[in-house]
């Protein structure tokens, strides 16, 4: 089994090598800045907190939101023009973040920032979602070898860059955001060197109609609905499990730890459990199986909450689901990626992946308005993870099944 998994990168063509360490630097640069921006904006800035999260949602629209913005533009110019310019406006944001002082400068570079995402991250991911497949019909492997691959890059990046902004920290905020954009600086210079002019077999297509047709893909709508269930109960790291530590712990401290248990796991198991399951399951299943490990990670908590443990034994359901939340990912995302390439017209790869991840941007949103209120509305402290649970079970019901490649002129 570990042969075949190492053979894996070898086999990858260089472009594959390039875009998956693209993710790599990219999550390196990104996370350098973002862990540190809400301290920064509180205590040196002195914004209240109302106005703190707006910016922080503010770059999360700009970014997830406008992915299917990213993702068309990839279709009808290219990969390599859409990721240059995104390169560009990043670099241009962190350095505008690392000066602005004041709150429509601040919300001009988040803003900035975000769009910078939407525009290269679904140019990247589309790109390697196709030659992922390419890998596969070759005889080489599953597909979701190699974008297991990109997830591990992706987390690897997202554990590595907040330890140098921390570094940094030291320094000011303003040397984190330089060095950010200096990261950005070399992931530009090597794509001008690298990235090839044009991709052989992605041919560009006008922007016009695509989108409707997406909206009458009830197969692809399908799977961002599940995807979305997924990325909904991801979210709860952010929202329900502090609440859940600082009960059981007295403080948030065991945060930490807890995202570094998430983060490692991920890129010391993501491949081995991906070889797992491309030998006995297919895509569907893998989500499948995914949503159910991590509505099991949520029914953990719910059955623990109860006895209100406290201390280590109190930390013990928290860790426990973050390891099965963690489990679940490792399923569902490779896969997810892997069935949008068969679920997508010729020609929309870049409208289709921007499309789940914005789709499933608007579900988080709108879930996690709602997650907020059943935390805040005073039920039995184990039902809103109940509830949680509940989620990604009905989500493997919206699960298509096994279908063939779309003929271009469908929807």
């Amino acid at each position: 089994m570990r042969s075949r998994r190492g053979r894996t990168w070898p086999t990858l063509s260089p472009l594959l090598r390039l875009l998956i360490l693209t993710q790599l630097a990219f999550n390196i640069g990104f996370f350098a800045v973002l862990p540190f921006l809400a301290e920064h904006l509180g205590a040196a800035i002195g914004m209240a907190g109302w106005l703190v999260g707006l910016v922080l949602g503010l770059r999360t629209f700009s970014q997830q939101g406008l992915f299917v913005v990213g993702g068309a533009l990839t279709d009808r110019y290219g990969v390599r023009p859409v990721v240059l310019t995104g390169c560009v406006l990043r670099i241009a944001g962190f350095a505008w973040l690392g000066y602005a002082q004041q709150t429509w400068s601040v919300i001009g570079a988040v803003l900035l920032i975000g769009f910078a995402a939407a525009l290269f991250s679904p140019a990247v991911e589309s790109e390697v979602a196709r030659q992922a497949v390419l890998w596969e019909e070759a005889g080489r492997g599953p597909r979701t070898r190699v974008l297991a691959l990109l997830t591990v890059a992706g987390q690897a990046g997202a554990f590595l860059g907040p330890l140098l902004g921390a570094l940094l920290l030291s320094v000011d905020f303003r040397t984190v955001c330089l060095a950010g954009s200096g990261v950005f600086v070399l992931v530009l210079a090597g794509h001008l060197w690298l990235l090839p002019q044009h991709i052989p077999g992605r041919e560009r297509v006008r922007v016009r109609g695509g989108v409707g047709d997406m909206l009458r893909n009830r197969r692809f709508l399908a799977v961002c609905c599940a995807y979305g269930a997924y990325l909904l109960a991801y979210n709860q790291l952010y929202l329900a499990l502090p609440d859940e530590v600082e009960r059981a712990a007295g403080s948030q401290a065991p945060l930490a730890w807890l995202f570094a248990l998430s983060s490692l796991l991920v890129v010391t198991t993501q491949l081995p459990v991906t070889h797992w399951a491309a030998g006995r399951l297919d895509q569907r299943r893998s989500m499948a199986a995914g949503l159910v490990l991590i509505s099991a990670g949520f029914a953990v908590v719910a059955l623990a909450r109860p006895a209100a443990w406290t201390g280590v034994a109190g930390l013990m359901p928290a860790a426990a689901f973050v390891v099965l939340l963690t489990l679940g990912q490792m399923l569902v995302a490779p896969a997810a990626r892997a069935r949008v390439p068969d679920l997508t017209p010729d020609g929309r790869l870049g409208l289709y992946t921007g499309a789940l991840s914005s789709v499933s941007g608007l579900i988080v949103l709108a879930g996690s308005a709602a997650t907020g209120s059943l935390l805040d509305a005073g039920l039995p402290s184990w039902a809103p993870w109940l509830a949680l649970a509940a989620i990604p079970l009905l989500a493997t019901v919206l699960l298509p099944g096994r279908v063939r490649a779309p003929d271009p002129s469908a929807g």
